[in-house]
């Protein structure tokens, strides 16, 4: 369609390569690449997000990495607020934006909208916090009085949707669902081409747990320790992360090594799967059973761009 520019899209659970096919994208298409993983955002935690460094990226252009202090929380609306003018600017210079990473809430946040919900209370999201840790469960069984739908699409150990969902609730005096329907502000001007990643379960597994020893014998405990040193909380929304959450324990002496790494890699694995369920609903994807490095995967996928570039580029 004329004006409408081609957005490419990498998903797909973490450890499956995406920032490999990415840059393969890029590299064939003059494409610029938009980060959508929630926790590369913040600047010092690398190694635990599997940052592409900056020897990497080839000198290709890379947004939205290290764009915010670790104290600061950044939500999906601030996300998209960003984010959307970022594509703009790299269709008007001629490239094309890719976006990649794992935070399915942010792509379908950036892709369709958000409903105009009202703005977070730290106040009361301290509360419910506390309750949760008081009496497990309480999040979720009080989502199913105030708003039944929601309550049954969010996970019960989901407590910051959980949280987001009751916060929506008591400050709008309205199910969030409600607000849902009342409409979005989707995307325009873009044709969004999403290309998935699922490697065989057995084989991202192994990976997965292999990428935690390594990530654990290259420095992310020091890293954490690092972190800690220039002044960031242990309280940082990004410390709550798998990873740093278990070395961050290890740190401060609640949890010995082994412990440590097994908990992050059953964390890791486990997220992985919820990854794999969010993206599968996702409509229209073009799915590749492998990893983003497999250069087969990528020719197919440069293939299918072809054509769309050739016609709006």
């Amino acid at each position: 369609m004329e004006g409408v520019k081609p957005l490419a899209i990498v998903l797909g659970p973490t450890g499956s390569g995406k920032s490999e096919l990415a840059l393969a994208i890029a590299e064939c298409c003059r494409g610029e690449i938009v980060n959508c993983d929630s926790l590369q955002l913040y600047r010092m935690f690398d190694i635990g997000t599997a940052k592409v460094t900056e020897s990497e990226r080839h000198g290709i252009p890379h947004h939205l990495f290290d764009a915010f202090n670790p104290v600061h929380v950044c939500t999906a609306g601030e996300y998209v607020r960003l984010a959307r003018p970022i594509l703009r600017e790299i269709t008007n210079r001629g490239h094309l934006p890719v976006i990649a990473g794992g935070t399915g809430f942010y792509l379908r946040a950036l892709l369709h909208g958000l409903f105009a919900g009202p703005e977070r209370s730290e106040e009361l999201r301290n509360r419910l916090a506390g309750t949760e840790q008081r009496c497990p469960g309480y999040l979720h069984r009080a989502l199913r009085r105030f708003d039944p739908t929601s309550a049954r699409r969010i996970h019960p150990n989901d407590a910051n949707k959980l949280i987001r969902a009751l916060e929506v609730c008591v400050t709008a005096r309205t199910p969030m669902t409600e607000l849902f329907e009342g409409g979005r502000d989707p995307l325009s001007g873009f044709r969004p081409l999403k290309f998935g990643l699922n490697p065989a379960r057995q084989d991202l597994y192994r990976r997965l747990d292999e990428r935690c020893r390594a990530m654990w014998r290259h420095g992310l405990v020091e890293e954490v320790r690092q972190i800690l040193a220039r002044g960031i909380p242990e309280t940082a929304k990004p410390f709550e992360s798998i990873g740093y959450k278990q070395a961050l324990d290890f740190v401060m002496g609640r949890s010995g090594e082994t412990d440590a790494i097994e908990a992050m890699q059953r964390d890791t694995r486990r997220y992985a799967k919820r990854q794999l369920t969010w993206f599968r609903r996702e409509p229209e994807v073009f799915w590749f059973s492998g990893f983003g490095e497999d250069p087969a995967i990528q020719s197919k996928v440069v293939e299918a761009l072809a054509p769309h570039l050739q016609v709006v580029l």
